[in-house]
């Protein structure tokens, strides 16, 4: 079994820091990767 690592994107709001996988973050703005094409 392979290990693949994900992205993380880290955001600062005032005090607090967050810590997300890029796919999660992605999808808090509404944005979703397919990965393959539309017909």
């Amino acid at each position: 079994m392979s290990y693949v690592p994900l992205p993380t994107v880290y955001e600062r709001e005032g005090r607090t820091e967050r810590a997300w996988d890029i796919y999660s973050r992605l999808l808090r703005d509404r944005i979703i990767f397919i990965g393959t094409p539309i017909n």
